[in-house]
């Protein structure tokens, strides 16, 4: 290997962990991340730290997008593997997915889905992997729909409808408004289903099947959307 071959290697090598240092961080310290305390653990000079991530938010940049990529892949794989099923069960492995992938990554999911970083802007970098899950559930509705197996449903009117109309060509041809504004409930629903278990609102509410809770509640969306 060149010598500048051994050079991308240890930077890229470097790089990983210094992100895996930064997601132990999460877990103690929320996203209050300081590339001084990342550089300590790593027995590093914070300046050193500063040759991989010019910036706290160029590293939650990276932690951000990883994240997102993660919990899009995981939906991605849950929707191809039920292809041959309904596409109500589709849109349930979906919610499966995220939510397990939520659980095992809890201070991830706290980082992307949680309370905004205080000071941080997150760049056009973020724009694509955050949109994974939305526009898969996407994909599910506009399959569905080119199918045939959505039935008519009420549509929708007003400044509202002219906002989801400006978004439905992100979704697919001919999609209807109202469609694209219920696979952003599902979405929605979705999030808000994990969130509630993670963050504790189920304690003491549902403790014993929390998975039959998100099934509850994507077969809801399912049934909103038309699926059902």
């Amino acid at each position: 290997m060149s010598a500048s071959g051994v050079r991308a290697r240890v930077r890229a090598e470097m790089t990983e962990e210094i992100k895996a240092v930064a997601r132990r961080h999460l877990a103690t310290d929320g996203a209050n991340l300081s590339l001084r305390a990342v550089a300590r653990d790593m027995g590093m000079a914070s300046s050193a730290v500063y040759r991989y991530f010019a910036s706290r938010d160029d590293l939650l940049t990276a932690l951000i997008i990883e994240a997102y990529d993660a919990v899009g892949e995981a939906a991605e794989r849950a929707a191809a593997a039920a292809r041959d099923a309904g596409f109500a069960d589709q849109l349930v492995a979906v919610g499966h997915a995220v939510r397990e992938w939520a659980l095992a990554e809890p201070h991830q999911w706290a980082l992307i889905y949680g309370s905004p970083v205080p000071g941080y802007q997150a760049p056009q970098d973020t724009i694509g992997p955050a949109t994974r899950v939305i526009f898969q559930i996407a994909a599910i509705v506009r399959d569905a729909y080119a199918a045939g197996r959505i039935g008519p449903q009420p549509e929708i009117s007003g400044r509202y409808r002219e906002e989801l109309a400006a978004v439905a060509g992100q979704f697919g041809p001919d999609i209807p408004p109202r469609l694209v504004g219920a696979a952003i409930a599902a979405f929605i629903q979705l999030c808000g289903a994990v969130s509630a278990e993670l963050f504790g609102q189920l304690n003491k509410s549902v403790d014993e099947d929390r998975r039959g809770f998100l099934e509850f509640q994507m077969r809801g969306a399912a049934a909103f959307i038309g699926l059902i």
